[in-house]
């Protein structure tokens, strides 16, 4: 960004977290810097306030389907007692309408699900008209109109004769401003991507060796930095298996890539006997056990390192992927790495070695024995390289100055 003197940037919130742990001033030289896409971390956001804020940061929220923001909230100061960032108010030419479940508008400090128009709006989703319908509410200005029709006719403003209905619940604060507080479904948002968790649920109970499933997602405490906090959040797997078969981590995640996107793979499978359940027969997720990661037996064995390099790169998997043990042929992306952990193993690398090596090297070097392959000559150069020290001396009347290169 200071070489090529950018001014203006926009990144998702997942990616602004992870810059913002790595260099909290990153954004210091910018003009303008906006971010969104799933809920904003407070303390990264207070750490770019504090340290090294943009001339305007701005968070922006918006779907898709209204391409692409509708609000937008310039961050000025966090105080102390805040959990979230607002989500502000509607950018130009973009209507914004919180309603209840009757779609009639809810008063400040109500929880409300959001609702857009605007001249930002699609017309809806290519050849899927059902979910179209769904989502999409035509109101006509003349005819008849249902009771709830003309309850939301009442609040449009004439150019909104189609509003989209988000799933988000949000509420207005007392300052006018929106604050997001979730989804009304099981709906996620993870590393900027919208992620259905029944959807995986149905394919992982399709395998022959699952009897049910439940996914959820949440923060892994992977060996942070200090510094660091747990927000890098992934999906896990919860599986009660059939009696006669118990499948491995390696066969579900193969039986998945058949049928789903490679974000949404959970990063860890966990076996269990029974489900918690509430009171009320749901699943209880605050019941649900940490990921362990090693809990799916892969019934293959760990190949252990055999040079120190391996040994320190064992060292980094296990503290970023959360694993309790990793084997120098296993897959970093098979075990829940992504995009962003690989940045941050490509830092630590940088960091303990002295070896400067590009992003592509872990995507095309995916195990610790290809990437100790790829660095060994790279750190033998840096080993060659001996530092020399300069000390030069200057005396000027009662005062001396030493000045020590390295």
């Amino acid at each position: 960004m200071q070489r090529q003197q950018i001014s203006i940037l926009f990144l998702t919130t997942a990616l602004f977290n992870q810059t913002v742990s790595q260099i909290p001033t990153v954004f210091h030289s910018l003009n303008y810097v906006l971010f969104g896409g799933e809920m904003a971390n407070v303390d990264r956001v207070r750490s770019v306030v504090q340290q090294g804020k943009p001339q305007h940061l701005i968070h922006v929220y918006g779907p898709t389907e209204n391409t692409t923001f509708s609000t937008w909230y310039e961050i000025q100061d966090i105080p102390e007692s805040a959990t979230t960032i607002p989500i502000g108010q509607a950018v130009a030419n973009t209507q914004v309408y919180l309603l209840d479940e009757n779609l009639n508008p809810v008063p400040a400090n109500v929880s409300g699900e959001i609702y857009l128009g605007g001249d930002g709006l699609a017309r809806g989703y290519l050849n899927r008209p059902e979910l179209t319908a769904e989502r999409f509410l035509r109101i006509e200005c003349s005819g008849a109109k249902t009771e709830l029709e003309e309850s939301l006719f009442s609040v449009l403003s004439p150019q909104s004769s189609v509003l989209y209905r988000t799933g988000d619940r949000a509420l207005y604060r007392s300052d006018g401003n929106l604050e997001f507080l979730g989804r009304t479904d099981h709906q996620i948002k993870i590393r900027g991507f919208r992620v259905e968790l029944g959807e995986i649920e149905t394919v992982l109970a399709q395998h022959p060796a699952v009897q049910t499933a439940v996914v959820t997602v949440r923060g892994i405490d992977s060996g942070k930095l200090p510094g660091e906090t747990p927000d890098d959040r992934q999906l896990i797997a919860y599986v009660i298996p059939e009696a006669s078969a118990i499948p491995t981590e390696r066969e579900l995640r193969s039986f998945l890539k058949r049928s789903l996107p490679a974000y949404m793979l959970p990063a860890a499978f966990v076996l269990m006997e029974t489900l918690p359940l509430t009171t009320n027969g749901k699943v209880d997720q605050k019941a649900l056990p940490p990921p362990d990661q090693s809990v799916v037996s892969e019934n293959v064995s760990v190949v252990a390192p055999t040079t120190s390099l391996e040994e320190s790169l064992v060292q980094l998997w296990t503290q970023l992927l959360g694993r309790n043990q990793v084997g120098i042929h296993d897959n970093f992306f098979e075990l829940g790495g992504h995009s962003l952990l690989a940045t941050q193993l490509i830092s630590r690398i940088r960091d303990r070695f002295q070896i400067a090596l590009p992003l592509r090297s872990v995507f095309e070097n995916p195990t610790i024995a290809e990437l100790a392959t790829t660095m060994e000559p790279l750190q033998k150069k840096a080993s060659w390289t001996v530092p020399i020290l300069q000390v030069s001396r200057q005396e000027s009347g009662s005062q001396r100055r030493e000045e020590v290169e390295l």
